[in-house]
């Protein structure tokens, strides 16, 4: 049982191995098949016992400001996931239940269940609770992080400058491909009823969800389409990545932070591709995908007010209290923002991106959250603002990266800069900067931002 690192492996309760007739795969965060350590796991073990894997996916329309646009994307990946299972003889049971109560009912007949690694409030709390249902064996395994979190470092980091050593000195124990492993007995005749994920309009219907906001027609979940980013990616951006990710106006962003939100790619798949190139933009990606995107990981992962302004640290909540009340020069609603109806031509076309495209380009997104800071009414109004718009509209929305990024725009994983009003002493940005540094009628274009005549760029 030493074909998964043991650092990745943990067990939730005091249970033993029992005489079940399967071993159960309780599919939460790794919707994948391939490059998925707690699926190997799991028939690694099944095979030690001489039994099939079942896998179970419990899907919820109760999950926190998820909606159409986020099940649709989810959907296109799990769809795809079953028919991978499938050629592994591995039967997928999807149920439309509170994945809680799913896993322990088909827990009952189970030898041994094992359930991969998310790393919010909710999915703790699924896992918890479930735990105390469960009464065979219950084992956690990480499989959406390169080095597990808590060997990454045992403490919240104040920094990626505090956590980059830290992870970078376990880089070696865990950047390894994922072992190949098939079942030896199959489950696929397994008689334990299954919604058809093909039938995708009658899972939607059945669902009691936001169907408002959908899915961007030229946007597909799944293995397949973020395989193709990720070699789009390698073969015609990353050379110019480290000069031009930055650039609005451009198209240099590798587009896989949705899969990887959905765990539709493993991140250890993308890192073993990038390291293979000794160039600077490489470089910069494993940066953000290491070190930047497993510190979000560390921060939701210890701090249980990620949601919340209370996560800042001191000297960041403190400078921002002190100037609440100074006057703003522009003040805005909720249905402002949401509407892209600000003064602010660069900010209206960010939301707007953000809308109707499902995501938005990195750098406006800081200069997006800045802006909300400045023109709310208050420091906590400004954070609720950002978490709801996020959530609701980016396909990655909800997800440690976001709250990470968020978080960031209030000075959390930054330093004291020189004070300013409404500010205080946490980082400014302002349109001039944009315009200095990029053309950013070129991103206007890149987005369609529907401009009227009077608007100046």
């Amino acid at each position: 049982m030493d074909i998964i690192e043991k650092e990745r492996i943990h067990v939730l309760n005091d249970s033993l191995i029992s005489k079940g007739t399967y071993v159960l795969y309780w599919m939460q965060q790794s919707q994948r098949a391939d490059d998925n350590h707690a699926l190997t796991f799991a028939i690694d073990l099944a095979n030690s016992l001489h039994l099939p894997v079942i896998v179970f996916f419990g899907l919820t329309d109760s999950y926190p400001e998820a909606n159409l646009r986020h099940y649709s994307f989810m959907l296109d990946g799990l769809e795809e996931t079953e028919e991978d299972l499938k050629k592994m003889s591995i039967k997928l049971v999807m149920w439309l239940i509170d994945p809680v109560e799913g896993v322990i009912n088909l827990s009952q007949n189970a030898a041994a269940v094992v359930a991969d690694a998310g790393y919010l409030k909710i999915q703790h709390q699924w896992r918890s609770k479930a735990a105390e249902g469960v009464k065979c064996r219950f084992y956690v395994v990480e499989s959406d992080v390169i080095v597990p979190v808590e060997t990454a470092s045992v403490k919240e980091n104040y920094s990626a400058g505090t956590f980059r050593p830290r992870v970078k000195k376990e880089l070696h124990n865990f950047l390894k491909k994922v072992p190949v492993l098939k079942p030896d007995l199959s489950s696929l005749e397994a008689k334990v009823k299954t919604v058809s994920i093909k039938d995708r309009n009658q899972i939607i219907s059945d669902l009691d969800i936001d169907k408002d906001i959908s899915l961007p027609d030229n946007i597909k979940g799944g293995r397949g389409e973020a395989s193709k980013k990720l070699n789009r990616f390698i073969n015609s951006k990353l050379s110019d990545y480290n000069e031009k990710r930055n650039n609005p106006g451009l198209d240099f962003t590798s587009g896989l932070s949705p899969y990887l939100h959905f765990g539709q790619i493993s991140p250890v798949k993308i890192a073993l591709k990038l390291i293979k190139y000794e160039t600077p933009g490489a470089d910069s990606f494993l940066e953000e995908l290491i070190v930047r995107r497993e510190l979000s990981m560390n921060f939701v992962y210890y701090n249980k007010n990620y949601d919340s302004i209370r996560c800042l640290p001191d000297w960041a909540q403190s400078t921002l209290r002190s100037y609440e009340l100074f006057p703003r020069d522009y003040l805005y609603t909720l249905s402002d923002f949401e509407n892209f109806r600000t003064h602010d031509i660069y900010w209206n076309a960010a939301q707007y991106e953000l809308v109707t495209l499902g995501g938005m380009h990195g750098y406006m997104r800081m200069y997006w959250g800045k802006k909300i800071i400045e023109w709310s009414g208050s420091p906590e109004a400004a954070f609720d603002y950002m978490i709801y718009l996020n959530n609701k509209y980016a396909i990655d929305g909800r997800d440690p990266n976001s709250y990470a990024g968020i978080a960031w725009c209030f000075g959390k994983h930054d330093r004291p800069w020189q004070e300013r009003p409404v500010f205080g002493k946490v980082r400014y940005m302002n349109a001039a900067g944009l315009k200095r540094k990029f053309d950013m009628k070129k991103y206007l274009e890149k987005i369609s931002f529907p401009m009227q005549n009077d608007q100046i760029v």
